[in-house]
Order: structure tokens, then C-alpha cells, then sequence
């Protein structure tokens, strides 16, 4: 028998490794999962935790592109935040993080998996569904759910063994991905204070440049492939916009939301390229698409980031929502021009082959070669019976005062 842990360096998985060995007496395996936002040397910095903790052995799997093509290109093609504020920075991670750790059970034939969430957030949810439908045959161990135990205790727990924590560690819970880093201290437990600059990874948008800076997005079929025409994979892509973005202070915010098990949350989160590419996406849409396809998809996009944050990913109304925005994105291809200033993005303008905004198409004025005031006039007669008839007959039916 052998255990295969999640592993991230942080305090949970770290008191998990020595943890699970002792009480087990077996081997325990570790899988880091980069869904993004890890540098090669933080990557060397976790395999020497793993190995420092215990780990009979340590596995890193890259997930980035996978992350993008299961999850992150529907975010945007749906222009999905939640509460109209936070772009799921983390959670889709989950689905993946978990079929790696599955994966890596089958090929390390063993039994057992584990992970390190603690019995209040969303994530433990999402990594128990995810490794049930992926891996029904499996035990899933849960530590620090099942015991209950606080940041403090396993502080003390690994220093009592001789494994160094760091503060930060303890103070604040960080989750990077990808689509963004999640912050969660002690200021996210109620609804009353913001979180300290020290508490956050990057400079504060106060302490960024006095210059705004300008890019230009490349959309194809909803996709973006370019920063000022040079073309880009989608991973590569985000990577850049997030360094870009952080450095003039963009996509910092805390969202106050409900969470899976019904109770409400707080967290801070930096999402950098996202707060830059939702906006784009959604005023390149607003140039190509119908008046219909924009109502519809933000319905379905705003139900669709619902089911992904709830851990419904497999559910297969998504694969159907999917196959929905595929289709309403062949026309959104184009490219955006935005500034960046302190912390806002400001959309400057948009240009597509596609642009129902066509001087070719209409003439936009006074005039119109379209139709003309006879046309106008009769069009607005008739837009507007139901609403006369209504009227009237309403108002012969209400009693004079």
C-alpha cells in the first residue's frame, strides 16, 4: 500500500506528507499539479519541501494547456464573473489537480489518495466529487478535514518535528493558478476590513507606474492568440497579460459570494489577465454578435461559471453550454485596444471583419440608407400596439378618483 498526495508546499499538504506516513507506516507519494503561476525555481523549491518532509518520491505534471482547454476558454468565451465581480481564479484547477492525482495513483498502483482541505472552503467539495467520478475505486484521506485541525496546530505539529514553517504560511492561505491567486487571512473571515498590502503578492496599484500603458488583444473565434500582433499560445498568452497587468496594479479585489456548502465567503483575489481579457472579449462581442446571442450567453455563461464553482463540472449541461458558446464565437474574431492605469483597464476601441458596426452596412447619423422617416414611423406605430392597447383598455377599466 502507498498513499498520493496533493501537494502545493504549503502548511496543509506539508503537515500531510509526515502525517500520513506516521500514521500509516507506508509510502507516501507527492503530485504537484501547475495549473500556472508556479516559476521553474518554486517548482525545484516544492520537490526539495516534498523530499524534505518524507516523500518516498515526487512527481510535477504541467496542466496549464489542459486547464485552458477544459475550463479556462469557456470563462472567457462566457465572459464569466462571478457576482459580476470574481473570475474563478482557482477552483476549475481542481478538475484537473484531481485526474492528475488520479492518474499518477493508477501508474504508482496505489489505493489511496489524499488531499489537504480543510473542512469550511469550496475546494475540498471540489476535489472530493472530481476524484469520485474519476477515481470511484479509490480512498480519498482528508486530515486536516477529518481531525479539525487549525493553521496553528499543524504549525506546532511540523516545528515540534523539526520542519521549518514559514509565517506567512501560517498567517495567510495563497492559492495560484493560472486564471489568478486566491488570499485568504484572518481580514476574510468577516466582511469588515480589506486585506493588508503585505497580505497580497504583488505591489499595490498605488505604487505602480504613472504612465498608463496600451495593448492591442488578438481574438480568433473567441480565442485570444495575440498581444500587439505577436501570436501567442493561450497559456503563454495569460502569462504575459497577468505579468503586464500586475505590474500597473490591475485585478485586485476582495468578492463576497456564497459558498458550496451554503454559507457565505470572502476572499481576496489577483487575476490580472483576466480583469484584462473579460472586458475585451465581452466589447468584441458586443461589435459582432446579435442582440439575442449576447442575452442568451450571459445567461448560460453566468449559469455555466455557477455549475463550474459547485463543483459540477461533469455535469453534462456543460458539455452542452460548451458546444453553445463554441458556436456563438465564430464571429468573434478582432482585435482590442486597452489602457492600463493604476489598477483600471479602460477598452479604447475594437476592429473586426465580422463588426455589425459597419458604415458599409448602415449609415449612422441623422440619415439612414436603409430606410427612411415614412419607415421609422410606421415601425415605431407598430412596436408600440400591444403597449397602446394595453393602455387603453386599463385605463377604461381603472375608476376616476
Amino acid at each position: 500500500m502507498s498513499i498520493v498526495v496533493a501537494f502545493s508546499g504549503g502548511l496543509d499538504t506539508s503537515f500531510c506528507v509526515p502525517y500520513l506516513r506516521e500514521e500509516h507506516n507506508v509510502p507516501v507519494y507527492t503530485v504537484t499539479v501547475n495549473t500556472g503561476g508556479l516559476s521553474e525555481l518554486e517548482c525545484q523549491q516544492i520537490e526539495l519541501r516534498a523530499k524534505e518532509l518524507g516523500s518516498a518520491g515526487h512527481y510535477l505534471v504541467d496542466a496549464r494547456d489542459e486547464l485552458f482547454e477544459r475550463s479556462i476558454q469557456y470563462l472567457i468565451k462566457g465572459n464569466v464573473l462571478r457576482g459580476e465581480v470574481y473570475p474563478l481564479c482557482v477552483g476549475p484547477d481542481r478538475v484537473v489537480q484531481a485526474k492528475a492525482l488520479v492518474d499518477m495513483a493508477r501508474k504508482l498502483k496505489s489505493s489511496v489518495v489524499a488531499h489537504g482541505s480543510t473542512g469550511a472552503g469550496n475546494d475540498q467539495i471540489r476535489f472530493d466529487v472530481a476524484l469520485s467520478v474519476l477515481g470511484d475505486d479509490l480512498t480519498i484521506l482528508t486530515p486536516i478535514r477529518d481531525l479539525g485541525l487549525t493553521r496553528e496546530y499543524t504549525t506546532n505539529w511540523l516545528k515540534e518535528r523539526g520542519y521549518a514553517v514559514s509565517a506567512s504560511t501560517t498567517t495567510y492561505s495563497i492559492n495560484t493558478g493560472l486564471w489568478g491567486t486566491t488570499v485568504g487571512g484572518k481580514e476574510t473571515l468577516t466582511t469588515e476590513k480589506p486585506l493588508p498590502d503585505s497580505a497580497w503578492p504583488t505591489p499595490s496599484p498605488k505604487d505602480s507606474p504613472d504612465q498608463a500603458v496600451s495593448v492591442v488583444i488578438g481574438f480568433e473565434k473567441g480565442t485570444p492568440v495575440s498581444i500587439d500582433g505577436s501570436s501567442m499560445s493561450p497559456v503563454e498568452l495569460i502569462e504575459a497579460l497577468n505579468r503586464i497587468g500586475e505590474e500597473h496594479g490591475i485585478g485586485r479585489a476582495i468578492h463576497v459570494g456564497d459558498t458550496i456548502l451554503g454559507i457565505k465567503g470572502r476572499v481576496g483575489f489577483q487575476a490580472a489577465a483576466a480583469a484584462i481579457l473579460i472586458p475585451a472579449h465581452r466589447e468584441l462581442e458586443k461589435t459582432v454578435l446579435s442582440r439575442w446571442q449576447q442575452y442568451h450567453k450571459a445567461q448560460l455563461g453566468d449559469f455555466y461559471g455557477m455549475m463550474l464553482h459547485e463543483a459540477q463540472y461533469f455535469d453534462p449541461a456543460l458539455r452542452d453550454i460548451e458546444a453553445f458558446m463554441n458556436s456563438s464565437q465564430e464571429t468573434v474574431t478582432g482585435t482590442v485596444s486597452i489602457s492600463l492605469y493604476k489598477g483600471n483597464v479602460a477598452i479604447q476601441g475594437t476592429k473586426s471583419p465580422f463588426s455589425l458596426f459597419d458604415t458599409g452596412v448602415a449609415t449612422y447619423g441623422e440619415s439612414n440608407q436603409l430606410w427612411d422617416g415614412r419607415d421609422a414611423r410606421g415601425f415605431a406605430r407598430i412596436l408600440g400596439l400591444q403597449s397602446l392597447l394595453t393602455h387603453r383598455v386599463r385605463s377604461a377599466s381603472t375608476p376616476k378618483p
